[in-house]
């Protein structure tokens, strides 16, 4: 059965920082494409960060140079640092985990958590 959890959402005031940080079971993590997406009602979720099995990282122009992904293959666990937040970062923000076809497939989703970011 496979799980991600995140944590380490919550309140903060603009200009703060928060981690988030998804740990997964279930899957072989390491062969995974890790990925960071956020949602605000009424709009679609789209991706904030990715980072590749290899490490390779992407991220949406708006938290370039602010946010930060990373992972720990040993701990099954992929990091968002967030930097510089702003109101608009404002959003659930979920974990997924997208796994290769030649390892089993599949994309599975953390339940998200809530981070709000006051002005």
């Amino acid at each position: 059965q496979v799980q991600l959890v995140e944590s380490g959402g919550g309140l903060v005031q603009a200009g703060g920082s928060l981690r988030l940080s998804c740990a997964a079971s279930g899957i072989i993590f390491s062969r995974n494409v890790m990925g960071w997406y956020r949602q605000v009602p009424g709009k679609q979720r789209e991706l904030v960060a990715a980072i590749s099995s290899g490490g390779n990282t992407n991220y949406i122009d708006s938290v370039k140079g602010r946010f930060t992904i990373s992972r720990d293959n040993a701990k099954n666990t992929v990091y968002l640092q967030m930097n510089s937040l702003k109101p608009e970062d404002t959003a659930v923000y979920y974990c997924n985990a997208h796994q290769p076809i030649f390892v089993g497939g599949g994309d599975y989703w953390g339940q998200g958590t809530q981070v709000t970011v006051s002005s």
